[in-house]
C-alpha cells in the first residue's frame, strides 16, 4: 500500500475545501480526506480539481503501483490546466521530485501564462487560452493537416506531418528516439540535452515545460522519456507520495 497525501498549494487562490482529488469512484476535498491509501497493483489517474469537482480546473498524474514498485509521471502531453509537482519517498531513503518548479508555484497563474505566450513563437502562443490551459500542440487543429501550422516541421524534414511529429504517431508511432529528436530539432539522437531546442522548428511548447521544472524534467510530447527527459519516476518499496496541486 502506498500513502498518497495531497498538499494545496494554491497560494490562497483555494482554501482547502475548494482543492479535490478523484481516484477510484471517489472525489474528495483535501479538508475533507487529504490522504488516499493506494492498495498495490492499482493503476490509471489520479485526477486534480480546484473550485469544484467538475469544474474547468483539472489535470491529472498517471501512474501504477505494483506489489513491490511505483511507477508514475506528471504530464503535459495534452495540456497544462494546474501546476502539479509531486514527491515520491521510498524505504531506501530514496526522495524524488518531479514537476513544475517552486518558482512556477509561487509566481500568479497570470504570470505563468504571461511567460508561456512571451517565450514561445508566434506559432505556439496561441495555445495558450485566456488563462484557463495551454494546449499541447499535438492536439491542437491549427497543426493538424489543413491546419494554418499544418506544414510547421516541413522544412525541416519530410519523413513524417507536423502532427505525426508533435504526436509521435504515424511512421513514428514505433520510433520514440526518432520522434524526440525531430521534437528537439537535433540531429544526433544522442547529442546533449543542452542541445535541444536551439533551432526553429521544434516543439516549443515542451521546450517551455522543461525549462520550468524540477531538474529540468518534463512530459512535453509523447516520447520525451527517450533519453531520462520526462517526469518518469520508478521506485522500490515505496512509502509514500505526495501531490502539490497549484493554481
Amino acid at each position: 500500500m502506498l500513502t498518497v497525501k495531497v498538499l494545496n498549494r494554491t497560494n490562497g487562490a483555494y482554501p482547502d475545501s475548494k482543492v479535490y482529488w478523484t481516484f477510484n469512484g471517489q472525489t474528495h476535498s483535501i479538508a475533507d480526506r487529504p490522504y488516499l491509501d493506494m492498495p498495490a497493483n492499482s493503476s490509471g489517474r489520479m485526477y486534480f480539481h480546484v473550485g469544484s469537482p467538475t469544474g474547468k480546473y483539472a489535470d491529472f498524474i498517471e501512474f501504477s503501483v505494483g506489489p513491490k514498485q511505483f511507477n508514475g509521471n506528471t504530464t503535459r502531453v495534452d495540456a497544462f490546466v494546474l501546476k502539479i509537482a509531486m514527491r515520491l519517498h521510498a524505504a531506501d531513503g530514496s526522495d524524488e521530485q518531479v514537476g513544475e518548479s517552486q518558482r512556477v508555484f509561487q509566481e500568479s497563474r497570470a504570470a505563468t501564462f504571461a511567460r508561456f505566450k512571451a517565450a514561445v513563437p508566434a506559432e505556439f502562443d496561441h495555445l495558450a487560452q485566456g488563462t484557463d490551459k495551454i494546449l499541447s500542440p499535438g492536439g491542437d487543429a491549427a497543426f493538424k493537416s489543413g491546419g494554418k501550422y499544418a506544414g510547421y516541421f516541413a522544412p525541416y524534414t519530410k519523413a513524417a506531418s507536423t502532427a505525426d511529429i508533435l504526436g509521435c504517431a504515424g511512421p513514428l508511432a514505433g520510433d520514440p528516439t526518432r520522434c524526440a529528436a525531430l521534437n528537439r530539432h537535433v540531429s544526433d539522437p544522442n547529442s546533449s540535452p543542452s542541445t535541444y531546442y536551439r533551432s526553429a522548428p521544434a516543439n516549443f511548447y515542451a521546450e517551455f515545460w522543461h525549462a520550468n521544472a524540477i531538474d529540468g524534467k518534463a512530459y512535453g510530447f509523447p516520447y520525451d522519456d527517450v533519453h531520462s527527459q520526462s517526469t518518469y519516476v520508478s521506485h522500490a518499496d515505496p512509502q509514500y507520495l505526495l501531490v502539490a496541486v497549484g493554481f
